[in-house]
């Protein structure tokens, strides 16, 4: 640190309890991944289904539309007398959030492969499957990977309501420095949910960009 720096009055919290922080952190960390890998083995079938299946598309699209409309809040306590105070019941809710927007993506990303390309491919004798992993998923991968994006922030956004149920994560900061006025544990808390999504998006962000310039032949 510079002499004679002093540290903002509000970050003195964060700095004095790092091992609560990270321990914090780590909780919300793997309540995002967890949803987020779940999610993804979810969603990602769920668009291709619909993608093969056109008359599917509205009703599924609705559904998945009606529950994201749901307060994040409502649904936990929904869910409480079935999986009780726990992560699995955030993970669960969590996952339910994310499908709209993977599934979206999956089936947007799919549409905007080039129809000539795909029958190039069944030209060359290739099947349904074939053409699937070798052709239309990984031009759709940009569009895919930025739904994968916007899902893991909003995981993350979503997580901090389930210190409600007792689950953990970076959330319990809040709810205590709301519940006791300290706004201290509010700033803390906030500021390492910020650095959690900033990170996230960063990363997905880049992976993005790569999957975009394979697809252009540029990587």
């Amino acid at each position: 640190m510079l002499p004679g720096y002093q540290a903002p009055k509000r970050m003195l919290y964060l700095l004095n309890n790092l091992p609560r922080m990270a321990e914090l952190f780590g909780q919300h960390l793997f309540l995002t991944i967890s949803s987020l890998a779940l999610a993804i083995l979810l969603g990602l079938p769920i668009g291709i289904l619909i993608f093969r299946i056109e008359p599917l598309r509205g009703p599924v699209l609705a559904v998945l539309g009606v529950i994201y409309t749901i307060p994040s809040l409502s649904l936990l306590v929904l869910l409480i007398p079935l999986t009780g105070l726990s992560p699995l019941t955030a993970i669960i809710v969590l996952v339910a959030y994310a499908q709209l927007v993977l599934v979206r993506n999956t089936l947007a990303g799919l549409m905007s492969v080039d129809p000539a390309i795909v029958e190039a491919a069944r030209g060359m004798g290739m099947n349904d499957r074939q053409r699937l992993l070798r052709i239309e998923l990984p031009l759709a991968s940009p569009v895919i990977l930025a739904g994968v994006r916007l899902a893991t922030i909003a995981i993350i956004g979503i997580g901090t309501i389930a210190a409600f149920i007792s689950a953990g994560g970076l959330g319990v900061l809040l709810f205590e420095g709301v519940r006791t006025s300290n706004y201290d544990k509010i700033v803390a808390g906030a500021i390492a949910v910020s650095v959690l999504a900033i990170g996230m998006n960063w990363i997905l962000r880049a992976l993005e960009k790569q999957a975009a310039l394979r697809v252009r032949g540029e990587a």
